[in-house]
């Protein structure tokens, strides 16, 4: 049986914990291993770790943060930042990530997506997407500046194709404000590929993480409710397992 899982999102402005809000507003919320380690003893199904500033800035995320990190997490964690070559998931992967999150370099060279899936595998590769809405339109975003004009849906269908083998999809529209998912650009999405799809941006309670699974998101991901409120990924998955949708049970102590 598959179980939906409830993924924390830790953002990165190089070495600081920081929560955004549109991708704009940013609050400094301190040590990345601290934050680790609290998800850490909350039991959490996974960790997205992502530097924020890295494609912006030329650079990738730096691995021996990825070795703190992972040297406090007993659980998967994906990892992404300015990763444009088979040569920086390798080493990613090596520093301790289980998956890579890659987006602004698919957006320059599609065959980056293909490339680590040939090397690494599928599982290995989550394909990030950004997505903002225009009128009734889906349309990809990019946080490095690039002008792009793709379509949400058929962006991600072709990152499928090429290998991805999950969608980390993220509203820019409602990072940070804690008003619930886009559940029609989740739909949209997840008719569109067979892949699970992580979806991401505008959660404000269980209820929400439930609603999102509902319309099709394999797993949701979220950083504001579990820094700014009492709400844990427990919590989440409880509401799930009320609601009859499969989630992972709490671990005995």
């Amino acid at each position: 049986m598959l179980r939906h899982r409830v993924i924390p999102v830790v953002l990165l402005d190089g070495y600081s914990v920081v929560k955004t809000i549109r991708f704009d507003v940013r609050r400094n919320l301190g040590n990345p291993i601290a934050v680790a380690r609290i998800y850490n003893s909350r039991n959490v199904d996974e960790l997205v770790l992502l530097d924020i500033d890295a494609s912006k800035e030329g650079r990738h995320i730096d691995t021996l943060t990825i070795r703190d990190i992972a040297s406090e997490c007993f659980m998967p964690l994906s990892v992404g930042g300015g990763i444009t070559s088979c040569e920086e998931i390798e080493s990613v992967l090596k520093s301790g990530a289980d998956k890579v999150v890659i987006n602004t370099a698919a957006l320059k060279n599609p065959r980056i997506i293909a490339e680590g899936a040939a090397h690494f595998g599928s599982q290995c590769i989550v394909a990030s997407v950004d997505v903002r809405k225009e009128g009734t339109e889906y349309r990809v975003w990019s946080h490095a500046g690039l002008d792009v004009h793709h379509e949400a849906a058929d962006w991600c269908r072709r990152l499928e194709a090429s290998g991805g083998g999950e969608i980390f999809l993220n509203s820019v529209d409602l990072d940070g404000k804690m008003s619930g998912y886009d559940n029609e650009l989740i739909r949209r999405v997840t008719e569109a590929v067979s892949i699970p799809v992580i979806a991401c941006g505008g959660a404000s309670g269980p209820m929400d993480c439930v609603q999102a699974i509902r319309c099709g998101a394999s797993a949701v991901a979220a950083a504001s409710i579990f820094h700014f409120t009492d709400f844990t990924p427990e919590d989440c998955r409880e509401k799930m397992r009320e609601e009859g949708i499969p989630a992972r049970e709490r671990s005995a102590l």
